[in-house]
């Protein structure tokens, strides 16, 4: 719809706006006042819970995007829907150097004694720990001290081989029909799924796929940069029949508009349609970027309506922001050599770039000997290829921030 023409951008006051009545609230994950433009993602997630809940097979989701656009806030949407239908879920962050089986056992443990906590006849949630013992002293793994209870043995012969995938199918199987026992379903939610390798992609892949096989109640809904369908699909070829990959992107202009002006209108405030249309320009639809200028704007707004001039002058405050923040905290984290790359990258534009116009603006005459930092650049999430022979930043307006950074640089020498 039109913002404008619905008077979303028209209605308000016309008081000073109070800092503390700021709707938006931008942050790693935070929920933003008003979920648009991600109908089809969660009506996906509904339908896949549901189906689950029916005993019916549904592949799994894996959502897929650039830095800010929203998955982890929709990871989250999605676990506060599941609990509030009666389902059980986990939450994993994946990050560099944490281990799979580190990561997970701690969180099956509560889960499971939450299921025993439930009731009911039957016996798979007990030997669901055992399998979990068995898992846990297979795979060398701390649970921060933790005791099950002295009547908790082992599974034999269960997720005690020593190979992974083996290991954690046992175990998402004796999960899976834990929760069919207390008829529930388990929903595991994983962020940041590309910093796996693919020995523990394999077995998550391979876990999930046996859970389908045997049609149990158990949903993988995790979340990653552009490369993780490529990751699954070299983990395990059948990767992309088992899962969905919405690809999570910026707002259109209308959406943008809509998630702006509804939060101001329920705040009893307004803003213009020129002022809409300046966000929209400078954040290009990304979702994170339009919650920091929405807040930025709303505490440098004299009065009701908001105005062109309102965003104009808050603009300075919310790049400042973003580059001390957002963008500096991935860039401190890199090598010269590193720094070099994406200085090339940023110096040709927003991109996607071929690999050998880079090694060019690094005066290589070949692609291959920039193979190494490229490798390193996208282990670290900082670039991805999305063709083959292209590379492009997982952080939207980050060619921008790098031109600002090295203007300031150049200054300063």
């Amino acid at each position: 719809m039109d913002i404008r023409g619905s008077g979303l951008a028209q209605t308000g006051g016309g008081d000073a706006l109070n800092p503390v009545d700021n709707p938006f609230s931008p942050g790693a994950g935070t929920r933003p006042p008003e979920l648009v433009g991600r109908d089809d993602v969660l009506n996906d997630g509904n339908v896949l819970l549901e189906r689950l809940r029916a005993r019916r097979a549904e592949r799994s989701i894996l959502l897929t995007g650039l830095r800010g656009v929203g998955k982890t806030v929709l990871l989250n949407e999605i676990e506060h829907r599941a609990r509030d239908d009666g389902h059980k879920t986990l939450f994993l962050e994946a990050s560099e150097g944490a281990s799979l089986a580190g990561l997970l056992a701690p969180q099956v443990r509560r889960l499971l004694f939450d299921l025993d906590r439930l009731g009911g006849a039957g016996n798979a949630v007990r030997r669901a720990l055992g399998v979990l013992v068995s898992f846990i002293r297979s795979v060398h793994v701390e649970v921060g001290g933790a005791t099950f209870g002295v009547d908790i043995e082992p599974e034999r012969g269960s997720a005690d081989s020593g190979i992974l995938e083996e290991d954690l199918t046992d175990l998402f199987v004796a999960l899976a029909n834990a929760a069919a026992e207390r008829k529930t379903v388990v929903v595991l939610l994983i962020d940041e799924m590309q910093y796996f390798g693919a020995k523990e992609l394999g077995a998550i892949i391979r876990a999930t796929h046996r859970i389908q096989q045997l049609n149990l109640p158990f949903a993988l809904v995790g979340a990653g940069l552009p490369v993780l369908p490529g990751l699954t699909g070299d983990a395990r070829s059948y990767a992309e029949r088992l899962f969905k990959f919405p690809i999570i992107g910026a707002l259109s202009r209308q959406e943008s508009h809509r998630a702006i002006a509804e939060p101001i209108q329920d705040s009893n405030e307004s803003i213009d349609g020129p002022a809409l249309d300046e966000i929209f320009a400078r954040t290009q639809g990304y979702p994170y970027f339009l919650q920091e200028w929405g807040y930025q704007v709303w505490n440098s707004a004299d009065r009701s309506p908001i105005t062109l001039q309102d965003v104009i002058r808050a603009t300075e405050r919310v790049t400042r922001r973003l580059d001390e923040n957002f963008f500096r905290v991935r860039f401190d984290r890199l090598t010269p050599n590193e720094k070099r790359m994406l200085r090339a990258m940023a110096e040709l534009g927003p991109g996607p770039h071929r690999t050998g116009d880079v090694a060019r603006m690094l005066g290589h005459d070949t692609s291959t000997k920039i193979s190494q930092v490229r490798r390193h650049l996208i282990d670290k999430g900082m670039i991805y290829s999305p063709t083959h022979g292209e590379l492009a930043f997982t952080v939207p307006l980050f060619d921008e921030f790098m031109k600002r950074a090295l203007r300031r640089l150049d200054e300063a020498s």
